[in-house]
């Protein structure tokens, strides 16, 4: 302290620290330290300075030792989904290689909407030095280097160059990770020389404050709007997005559709909305979705759209949906809220329902409720045939049945990328609010074991009796699978489940579907592979720590499951399955991708035409 006792004298990254423990939030009447800790791999840039403060506060601060820094990134990100982004993780890493390893975790979080701190090391400001190890020099701007490569990804970003400057960053950091609109990853670049740098930071600036998420109520003309718009709906709709559950509106949104009699589809992000058997619940749409959620939308004149940005697996590339059919998107944010020429209501989710609500006295017509809910009902069927087992080969759906029927109501259960993503969101069956996170925001290939690491560090802060369960696939497995050692070592208990199809096997469907020959996809069909070959995936988990078995089949898979859910520790559990066969094949709605215009090749010239065939149907809008 100085004399006057009102400043205290700190290195930046120790200010940077002590600020973040004084940093609070109130969930549900209770508060608790708004930064839940980090993950961290130091390297020069951020050892020295960050780590010596860091190592101050291990443990209101824990820091989780990362084996990757784009895992760590993943980690942070289903840290955040799981605690509904009322808190977040921070993670560091070195200056050059390890921060450019977080670049894509970071496109995730963006992608995602997800709260996320970066504390990333830095060239040295005074240039003394230069140019440092793994330095990446701009030859006409020395200001340039690769963590400006983070501002495409971040919705705040800085470089410290002054101890003073963090007065102001870190607020303004934190306001955007907790903005429901503009919420998403905070970069902060620490200049290696700078982090250790002192100043007399005033006191004030590190006494405890507690946070609270804004909730914008909406404008009253944008009600009136709406409420015009549904009053003439014959067949109205909602979709429910992730937003929903972001804003802690599954109540209003029930209470919504329950009393206006409206059928509810889910986004991806969405699912977990809704309970499987609410008979308002019509399905999972779009590319990725059911026979019921889309033939609903393909008739639907009115579609209230409530906290979701509507990506292309969402509205089949715009083709989902009747060409005039009116949207109301409900939004905290104007970008999302004014897609697609909808009628806006920008503001949080509860509120804006609960005003919909009120002003409404709107009541969907009985028929249209009836069609609606015989459709689940024969995709229900469809779903019960499609998860069911015997003499046929095995399937990811058949893995999701045994799964499903075994878990916990409130097991929290993880996919991300490959063919998993639609086979869980069509396949699975809802048991509890808020339990599935299907990374498909932007789609990562590993975020399978990193992100339901970070799920289960956040789970085990509310539920620690219930479990993480993530699907992965062969191919994300080894993409990225450090952090099944990681749980082990953190003692956060994993259930994986390993589907191996012997490669790429859903982007060689895409291949085939677009009549393209298999190639490079599945091992078997890579060229430059001399003698294919399977992974033991079994003994690879086990050298990590976990307990790991592999089953023949889905009903020894019953078995094992039953034995990861008694184990105390992280096990994995590998079957085989057709990469061919046992596809879910009902209920995708038309996806936009590129097929080549000409070709030697005529099957591709067929596809071609075929594929393009659905783009007649398909919505034109902003």
């Amino acid at each position: 302290m100085s004399a006057q006792d009102d400043t205290i004298r700190l290195t930046t990254a120790q200010a940077i620290i002590r600020w973040l423990t004084n940093q609070f939030i109130e969930i549900d009447g209770e508060e608790m330290r708004l930064c839940g800790g980090g993950f961290g791999i130091f390297g020069h840039g951020n050892v020295t300075c960050l780590g010596e403060a860091l190592n101050t506060v291990r443990d209101e601060l824990p820091l989780y030792r990362g084996q990757n820094e784009q895992s760590m990134g993943f980690a942070a990100a289903g840290y955040a989904k799981t605690w509904v982004r009322q808190r977040f993780m921070f993670c560091t890493a070195s200056a050059g290689p390890g921060t450019a390893n977080l670049l894509t975790a970071a496109g995730l979080a963006h992608a995602n909407r997800l709260p996320m701190l970066l504390l990333c090391g830095d060239t040295f400001l005074t240039r003394l030095p230069d140019p440092v190890l793994q330095q990446m020099e701009h030859f006409n701007d020395p200001t340039f280097g690769v963590n400006d490569a983070f501002k495409p990804v971040s919705r705040y970003w800085d470089r410290i160059s002054h101890p003073a400057q963090v007065i102001q960053s870190l607020p303004a950091a934190i306001a955007t990770l907790l903005d429901p609109a503009d919420c998403g990853p905070a970069f902060i670049g620490l200049p290696q020389d700078v982090q250790g740098w002192t100043y007399d930071y005033p006191v004030k600036f590190f006494e405890k404050k507690v946070h609270r998420i804004r909730r914008q109520s909406p404008d009253e003309a944008e009600i009136a709007d709406a409420v015009v718009a549904l009053a003439g709906a014959e067949r109205p709709m909602i979709i429910a997005g992730g937003g929903v559950q972001y804003s802690r509106a599954v109540s209003e949104l029930t209470a919504f559709a329950e009393a206006h009699q409206i059928p509810v589809v889910e986004t991806i992000a969405g699912r977990a909305n809704m309970l499987a058997e609410h008979p308002l619940n019509i399905g999972p749409i779009g590319v990725t979705g059911s026979d019921s959620a889309n033939a609903v939308a393909e008739k639907a004149d009115v579609i209230v759209a409530v906290g979701t940005r509507l990506q292309d697996f969402t509205t089949g590339s715009w083709t989902a949906f009747d060409k005039d059919a009116q949207f109301i998107s409900i939004n905290a944010a104007r970008h999302d809220a004014g897609k697609h020429m909808s009628l806006p209501v920008v503001g949080d989710a509860k509120l804006s329902l609960a005003a919909l609500g009120a002003a409404s006295g709107y009541k969907a017509p009985a028929d249209w409720v009836a069609f609606a809910q015989d459709v689940r009902k024969s995709w229900d069927d469809y779903v019960a045939e499609n998860v069911s087992y015997g003499n046929r080969p095995s399937s990811y759906a058949q893995a999701i049945g045994v799964v499903n029927a075994l878990c916990d109501t409130r097991d929290r259960v993880v996919a991300a990328a490959g063919g998993l993503p639609a086979e869980v969101t069509a396949n699975w069956r809802t048991l509890d609010i808020g339990t599935v996170d299907v990374e498909f925001g932007f789609s990562c290939m590993g975020y399978e074991i990193a992100g339901a690491w970070g799920a289960r560090i956040a789970q085990a802060q509310m539920e620690p009796d219930q479990d993480v369960i993530t699907f992965c696939g062969d191919g994300s497995y080894m993409m990225l699978n450090s952090d099944i050692y990681s749980s082990v070592l953190s003692g956060k208990k994993l259930i994986v489940m390993v589907l191996d199809n012997g490669g790429f096997a859903v982007i060689n469907k895409l291949q085939n579907n677009t009549g393209n020959e298999s190639f490079n996809n599945l091992l078997e069909d890579c060229p430059t592979i001399a003698e294919p070959f399977g992974v033991d995936f079994v003994a690879h988990a086990s050298s990590m720590g976990a307990t790991a078995e592999k089953v023949s089949n889905p009903a020894e898979l019953g078995d094992a499951f039953k034995r990861a859910k008694a184990s105390d520790k992280t096990y994995v559990i590998v079957m085989d399955v057709d990469p061919y066969e046992g596809w879910t094949t009902e209920g995708h709605a038309w996806w936009e991708v590129g097929t080549p215009h000409i070709s030697e090749d005529e099957n591709v010239r067929t596809a071609h035409v075929d594929w393009e065939a659905s783009r007649s149907k398909q919505r034109k809008g902003v």
